[in-house]
């Protein structure tokens, strides 16, 4: 049995099946992890979420930034970007059912895994983790996210996703600030400071971190898993 992660599909259907036959998956025996942003951007995005989507058996994935706009604006929280490919996804005759899929996936996860090291664990999230969260903090606060997607009022959440603030994790935050920070270290850091405030303004390559923050994983983490 393998494990092969695959980061930002974005759409990109073709490249991943041609991808999986050089490997020769096996769907009975392999495991996919797929890292977040499974759609936008790229041609396929319809055809990439039905293959996801009939693969769940062997499939293991969290949500990215993107999978949760294409959620928002199906469900008329947000509107269409002009760089969005989305169109034939969200005029799909299953679009309802492919966002209520999306809705119920996580945003970590955690497993253990045989590897040629030994058994070695593995936290997977789509973009990073605040430097001061455990492993078992990450998972309980991811959780919560994936609750509010699944909740009766989850449009509540998707309306009020968007934003940059607040820019650091506090344990007092509540309600939908809570959940808006969560998200953005999960699925949008890229930068942050030592004590975690985030900095989502700068989308250049690693050496563009403004002064005073680094990319998130430079700083001395409390998941000394393999993040």
């Amino acid at each position: 049995m393998s494990t092969y992660v695959v980061g930002d599909l974005q759409g990109c259907y073709k490249p991943l099946k041609k991808l999986l036959k050089k490997v020769k998956f096996s769907e009975t025996t392999d495991k996919l992890w797929c890292v977040g942003d499974l759609v936008n951007r790229g041609p396929d995005s319809l055809d990439t979420l039905h293959f996801l989507s009939d693969m769940e058996d062997s499939l293991e994935l969290v949500l990215g930034n993107h999978d949760l706009h294409y959620i928002a604006i199906h469900e008329d929280c947000a509107p269409a970007r002009s760089k969005d490919t989305l169109d034939n996804l969200l005029n799909a005759k299953d679009s309802q059912e492919l966002s209520d899929w999306l809705r119920k996936q996580p945003l970590a996860h955690h497993e253990s895994l045989d590897t040629k090291s030994g058994v070695e664990n593995f936290l997977m999230v789509h973009a990073g983790v605040a430097p001061h969260w455990t492993l078992q903090k990450t998972l309980n606060l991811a959780a919560e996210v994936q609750f509010a997607l699944q909740d009766i009022d989850y449009k509540a959440f998707l309306h009020h996703m968007y934003g940059n603030t607040p820019t650091r994790w506090h344990d007092q935050l509540e309600g939908l600030d809570r959940l808006r920070v969560i998200t953005n270290y999960l699925t949008r850091i890229r930068f942050c400071d030592e004590i975690g405030t985030l900095q989502l303004t700068a989308k250049e390559g690693l050496s563009s971190a403004p002064q005073g923050f680094k990319p998130w994983f430079e700083f001395e983490t409390l998941t000394p898993e393999t993040t």
